[in-house]
């Protein structure tokens, strides 16, 4: 038997929304065959109460003895339910408890409502909501929640984590969008702002959350341990995000997330009718800023700081990424600064490289002028090492290349040409070429291809003359040999 309510929202979801017998049963969590059984009804009758006399207990007997036990020690079901079967009593265990139940109900804590002046407080709290698609992997969603105790307005700002980085992060965004910040917080034992809270103890704060409440200028508050009900509102806000923003939202990407919550908090979340104030927050809140108070001039750094030490291959590794940095640093150790969006890497106090910080996992992000920077170095050691061995190749060598480089505009490359000769034609032929073309004032890589092509050229060797006619022979001519030198008288030593 449904109630009127439930009624009422099968007939409006079949007459106006106009959905079928299975999405309302999907929709209210109800049976297909009740949902249209009262489709074809046209008004709500309650179920009349049926003649025949309720059906006794095996406990019925017993039933005055229950409550006069309960009502004289503070007994609970199972030694009742002992006495009872000592007594005679063959039923079950749960008709017992459920007795005992309706005689003494459980009593619910009762508290203060606490009342807050304007700009004097305001409640922190982290939510979760499952994971997201970020690019090739999912991450954890969260949602930081500020709640102002007195106007009741609300902020959310979803994460990807729930970091001491995070954590100031949304802090700042928070107080940029009240345009303040209120004299005090209300935060649960998170170790991002608590460490430790013994219970009937003092809290033992961060301290890198306290250096920025001194620098805000607000106080900070620890709820109890294991007493939520200390920061109601927030807890509330918690719950209220969850079944009226999320519930029901496809979220595909974090991108359009905090968009989306920028828009519900101005259209839904802070210009409803509060249930406790019986107004908009929004409305309660435009006389509670001015009371709040003003930022500081300078911001916050709000970066975790640590040291990490660069790979062989010029990168450091962060949440199963790898950032590059420029390759002088490699192998050494350096400070990074990490914020929500973004990661900063010095040497001492100079600046080596920035990357937007990438929530993905196995990506590699590196800066252009890092790998050019890399491949600058090895392009130089390249032309060092081939400058060592044109110098190599002759004692003039030297002289050469010093003419190279103020006749020709680009010398490295005419000194790679030259050792690359060297390597067909040999380190003593090109050298003797680098010789010979220094002495005739011949600089460049095809004055030495020449001459050593010359010299490897063969000439072909001069042999017999070779007569096709006998009567050739007629016509050669010998001239007659000169004797006149052995007429000569010998020198005199």
């Amino acid at each position: 038997m449904i109630d009127y309510q439930v009624f009422c929202q099968i007939r409006q979801a079949y007459d106006q929304d106009h959905l079928s017998i299975a999405q309302i049963a999907q929709l209210l969590r109800l049976h297909r065959q009740t949902v249209g059984a009262w489709v074809r009804r046209a008004r709500y009758e309650q179920r009349q109460p049926s003649a025949a006399p309720p059906r006794g207990s095996k406990l019925d007997a017993h039933r005055a003895t229950v409550v006069r036990w309960v009502q004289t020690h503070p007994y609970s079901a199972r030694q009742i339910y002992q006495r009872l079967r000592d007594q005679g009593y063959t039923g079950g265990y749960t008709i017992v408890k459920e007795l005992v139940r309706r005689v003494r109900p459980r009593r619910s804590p009762a508290f203060l409502t606490l009342q807050f002046a304007p700009g004097e407080c305001a409640q922190i709290d982290w939510g979760s909501w499952g994971s997201i698609r970020v690019g090739n992997t999912r991450r954890r969603l969260s949602f930081f929640v500020l709640v102002l105790c007195h106007s009741r307005l609300l902020y959310v700002q979803f994460t990807l984590g729930q970091s001491q980085e995070q954590f100031l992060a949304c802090h700042e965004q928070a107080f940029a969008y009240l345009g303040g910040c209120p004299s005090a917080l209300i935060v649960d034992n998170c170790k991002t702002a608590i460490l430790s809270h013994p219970l009937g103890g003092s809290p033992i704060f961060n301290p890198r959350y306290l250096d920025y409440a001194n620098h805000c200028g607000f106080a900070v508050k620890a709820c109890g341990p294991r007493k939520p009900h200390e920061k109601g509102r927030v807890e509330n806000g918690v719950g209220y995000c969850k079944k009226n923003f999320l519930n029901g939202l496809e979220l595909a990407e974090f991108a359009p997330v905090n968009p989306a919550a920028r828009l519900w908090m101005e259209t839904v979340a802070n210009v409803r009718i509060h249930r406790e104030t019986g107004r908009p927050p929004a409305e309660l809140f435009a006389a509670e800023r001015p009371l709040l108070r003003p930022l500081p001039a300078n911001p916050y750094d709000t970066a975790v700081v640590r040291t990490v030490r660069v790979t062989n291959r010029c990168r450091i590794n962060l949440d199963a990424n790898r950032y590059s940095v420029p390759p002088r640093y490699a192998s050494g150790l350096l400070t990074l600064k990490l914020y929500s969006d973004r990661l900063r890497l010095f040497d001492s106090d100079v600046l080596v490289a920035e990357h937007v910080r990438s929530y993905e996992r196995q990506q590699d992000i590196k800066h252009p002028e890092h790998e050019r920077e890399l491949l600058d170095e090895r392009h130089q050691v390249r032309r060092q090492r081939l400058l060592l061995r044109f110098l190599g190749l002759s004692a003039r060598a030297p002289a050469y290349h010093e003419q190279l480089v103020e006749r020709r505009l680009n010398a490295g490359q005419h000194v790679q040409k030259i050792v690359a000769l060297s390597e067909i034609y040999g380190p003593e032929a090109a050298g003797r070429a680098v010789d010979d073309a220094d002495e005739l004032g011949a600089y460049g890589s095809e004055y030495i291809a020449n001459l050593l092509e010359q010299r490897q050229r063969r000439l072909p060797e001069a042999g017999a003359l070779h007569l096709t006619r006998a009567s050739d022979l007629l016509d050669l001519e010998v001239p007659p040999p000169d004797l006149s030198l052995y007429d000569q008288p010998p020198s005199q030593p």
